[in-house]
């Protein structure tokens, strides 16, 4: 699974434009996801503050925070962020069920 993150560059030469695309293949790491979500989201329902906290610390889907793995923090955290609204947690729940493999 697979976000792709779409850089365009425009420049023009002589009377003609040219556009280069470049497409990149990138899944964000939890920790940067967790530290757009405390940015957004002013006041975390207190039920999502563990798991988001834990996402601080994880990178990957398949990293482990203690003895749970990351994808069950993920899916605790979609669980109690129902109060977060907003095109932002619209688009970082789907990213979030996407890397969770789940609807």
């Amino acid at each position: 699974m697979y976000f792709i993150f779409i850089s365009l560059k425009v420049w023009k030469l002589e009377k003609s434009v040219y556009i280069c695309i470049m497409i990149t293949n990138t899944i964000r790491p939890l920790h940067v996801i967790a530290s757009e979500i405390r940015q957004d989201w002013k006041k975390v329902y207190f039920g999502a503050v563990p798991y988001l906290d834990a996402m601080r610390s994880l990178d990957k889907i398949t990293d482990n925070y203690y003895d749970d793995t990351a994808k069950s923090i993920v899916l605790y955290f979609l669980s109690n962020a129902s109060t977060w609204r907003g095109e932002k947690a619209k688009a970082i729940k789907a990213e979030l069920k996407k890397m969770a493999g789940i609807k």
